[in-house]
């Protein structure tokens, strides 16, 4: 079979299936199957595939069509400029998270923050703060997570880009960080504290149930209208903040003016404020200290 019958026919199975991203999803499943980039499928296009590739073609094609994520089946997922290791069992990286990146490098930027120290909490695959770590070059890390898949997939990125000097892993509960350890936490021990904690309904029913199927309950859903975490998590690491300082939250986008309040209450910050996403949604809590 050539290469240009498998990738069409991948390509008309998934908009059959009314998977929305077709094409891409079919160029990205069968160029990682045979090992090469996106662009080389058009310059091999006439090639015969031996049998061996067409089935592995075929599986990840089968594996897509049951509602399971790009991501997961290749393993990878790109974020702010990078291609980041996702191990199955951890939350598949989304675009509206690198606002979160994005607020974070402007305050660093404009205090002019020469060795910034940053913590992650509830890392996942490490996307947030590694982000970080590879646009500045002076900037530590200190990732969080308590699901030991995490922690590997944290370890893998770090090896995958270069990073593995400038950060610590810490596997624990947010609840349970040794903020006695000086070493890696203490007062005032950080510039910039990030997450994307868990904050969907647990009895929101409107969750994609491709997602709910395959993506990791933990990192997706949380008790109290979904404000568990994040109210919880602010709180317990605010004392870890410096002067001039920012917290940087992802949040859900019907979450901003109870989580703006929240962040007011904590009396932590000077400034507070929410950041919309794309598609004008509310979807950062952004506090600073100053």
């Amino acid at each position: 079979m050539l290469l240009k019958e498998v990738l069409t026919k991948s390509i008309q199975f998934f908009k059959d299936k009314k998977i929305e991203s077709a094409r891409l999803d079919a160029e990205l499943l069968i160029s990682h199957a045979l090992k090469i980039d996106r662009i080389s499928l058009y310059v091999k296009y006439e090639q015969p595939l031996n049998e061996a590739e067409v089935q592995i073609c075929r599986e990840y094609v089968r594996r897509r069509s049951l509602g399971e994520s790009v991501a997961y089946i290749t393993e990878e997922k790109g974020f702010f400029g990078e291609v980041f290791k996702v191990l199955p069992g951890v939350l598949v990286p989304r675009p509206e998270t690198e606002h979160v990146v994005e607020e974070v490098l402007k305050f660093i930027e404009k205090n002019k923050i020469e060795n910034p120290r940053i913590l992650d909490l509830g890392a996942g695959s490490g996307c947030i703060g590694l982000s970080i770590l590879k646009q500045i070059p002076t900037a530590t890390l200190v990732s969080v997570d308590i699901s030991k898949i995490a922690i590997q997939n944290i370890k893998l990125n770090l090896e995958k880009l270069n990073l593995q000097d400038r950060a610590v892993v810490v596997e624990t509960s947010v609840e349970n960080i040794p903020f006695e350890d000086t070493v890696n936490f203490g007062l005032q021990a950080f510039d910039c504290i990030v997450s994307n904690p868990p904050y969907i309904d647990v009895t929101d029913t409107d969750v994609d149930p491709h997602v709910r199927k395959f993506e990791p309950a933990t990192a997706l859903f949380a008790e109290n209208k979904g404000l568990l975490f994040l109210q919880n998590w602010s709180k317990l690491c605010g004392s870890s903040l410096k002067k001039p300082g920012i917290m940087a939250f992802e949040m859900g986008h019907l979450q901003g003016p109870i989580m703006f309040d929240h962040f007011e209450s904590l009396k932590l910050f000077s400034e507070v404020s929410v950041v919309q996403d794309l598609s004008g949604k509310d979807r950062i809590i952004v506090g600073i200290n100053k």
